[in-house]
């Protein structure tokens, strides 16, 4: 299983940036995937994620929410992460990761933790200028 995350650069606070992580080796329609982003110093945080049963429902940290979209592209076995209205604080490197879990709606907030993940992208760095 692969996942290869790309789409990170340099921007202006108040913008935006698009990532993408493809998936090879699973099909992504069955998995959980979540978003985590990494500032250097500092724990690894969940962004968001969008779960493995049929409605995908997405959930997203606080501090992006009303900011950042997960959408996922089952076609292309890709998922991705819309970022606007960028703030210094979200400089961080993004990963992308894939869980095997199949949690039941009850047990969700397990998602929010790093160590339900089983594959992980290698990251891709975000660097937002004030």
């Amino acid at each position: 299983v692969q996942l290869q995350a790309y789409g990170g650069g340099l921007v202006q606070t108040g913008g935006f940036l698009r990532l993408s992580c493809a998936v090879s080796g699973r099909t992504l329609n069955s998995y959980t995937v979540g978003w985590f982003r990494q500032a250097p110093g500092k724990e690894r945080e969940l962004v968001g994620f969008s779960t493995w049963r049929r409605d995908h429902r997405l959930y997203y940290a606080d501090s992006v929410k009303d900011r950042f979209t997960i959408s996922r592209d089952n076609a292309k076995n890709s998922v991705y992460l819309q970022m606007n209205s960028l703030k210094p604080e979200d400089t961080a490197a993004y990963y992308c990761a894939l869980s095997s879990s199949r949690l039941v709606l009850s047990a969700t907030d397990r998602y929010r933790q790093p160590e339900e993940y089983d594959w992980w992208g290698q990251g891709t760095l975000v660097t937002v200028s004030s």
